[in-house]
């Protein structure tokens, strides 16, 4: 059963990573130019969004108990999968080509960011989740919405334009024809459907909730075959495969010289992650089941969570010492702490 359930979410992460870069960040590219948004906040918000659907269905089918499943399996997903965004994604990106940034769109999300991160160590301080505490983390999503909204009218700067000679190569690069073949046969095929951008978006989100769900079996299979603790495989494999439409498409904009739009991808998506695909799967749980309540083990995850915040240190510092910028070396180096950091919860856990 094991090695079906591995040969499963290999499968899964395959999927994952065709609907993202060739139906699932194409069809956002339309959306944010109908909807006038600029790279950075195309970036924090539908791509954010989008890309972070396998973590909100992770998070939720754990929270509801799917396939036997608990809430530290979510949870451990989405901080495990914040630490991925920031450490390897960022550092993966800049692998490509050197991740530039304006100072003022990583202003508005690193303080979101590191309101989150607050926030979270306060409501798992206690290992038990209230309504209340719920809607705060759904109230302060839709602050940082509005702020990505709105900020270019208090700190004005020019938007990033891509690179069009890498839009060009984009198009050549194929993970596997026969699967994107079969995928195409649901979902409408951005290159030549291109005025179905909002169906494409949104089969690609159906198709990223069921291949969560998939992940989800997954999982607890491998943790009770082998008698590994789930919290650390939601910590690691769990979190860094659901955050593979992340890592595509922060490394496809970035290769187009839009690093506003991956950074803001990366940081955004971890902001939505712990605000929304935390916040609306409590608050769902807790208006069906009151009487259930939600636990959490805080003694597992409270290290990553302080991790998680000291990521956001390393980031910070990196770009103030870089002017602004994230070269191959300090790609190499935020990379490597993330490996460090696995081996590290391998150990602890």
């Amino acid at each position: 059963m094991f090695i079906s359930a591995i040969l499963v979410a290999v499968l899964l992460f395959i999927v994952l990573a065709i609907v993202s870069e060739e139906f699932f960040v194409p069809a956002i590219d339309k959306l944010a130019v109908r909807l006038n948004l600029g790279s950075d906040a195309a970036g924090a918000t539908l791509l954010a969004i989008g890309s972070s659907a396998p973590e909100f269905f992770t998070s939720l089918f754990a929270i509801l108990g799917v396939a036997g499943s608990h809430a530290d399996i979510g949870a451990g997903t989405i901080v495990g999968s914040s630490i991925f965004n920031i450490l390897f994604i960022i550092g993966a990106a800049s692998l490509f080509k050197t991740v530039k940034v304006q100072w003022q769109p990583v202003l508005r999300d690193m303080i979101f960011y590191i309101a989150s991160i607050i926030l979270l160590m306060l409501v798992f301080s206690d290992g038990a989740i209230t309504l209340i505490e719920s809607i705060i983390f759904i109230g302060t999503y839709v602050l940082y919405v509005l702020a990505v909204m709105n900020w270019r009218k208090i700190f004005p700067y020019e938007d990033q334009q891509a690179d069009e000679e890498q839009l060009s190569t984009k198009e050549k690069s194929r993970l596997n024809k026969r699967i994107h073949w079969g995928i195409g046969k649901f979902v409408p095929d951005p290159k030549k459907h291109p005025e179905k951008y909002i169906l494409t978006f949104l089969a690609s989100i159906m198709i990223i909730a069921f291949t969560s769900f998939g992940l989800i079996w997954s999982i607890q299979t491998v943790a009770l075959e082998f008698n590994v603790n789930p919290t650390f495989l939601a910590l690691t494999i769990l979190a860094a495969g659901t955050s593979v439409p992340d890592l595509i498409g922060s490394v496809v904009v970035a290769k187009q010289g839009r690093g506003d739009m991956a950074v803001s991808n990366a940081v955004g998506s971890n902001i939505f992650d712990v605000l929304f695909g935390l916040g609306l799967p409590w608050f769902i749980v807790l208006m069906l089941k009151p009487e259930q309540g939600i636990h959490v083990s805080s003694a597992n995850l409270m290290a990553s969570i302080f991790l998680l915040f000291a990521t956001v240190v390393a980031l910070f510092f990196i770009f103030i010492t870089q002017n602004w910028e994230v070269g191959r070396k300090s790609g190499w180096g935020l990379v490597s702490l993330y490996i460090g950091y696995c081996v590290y919860v391998l150990f602890s856990l």
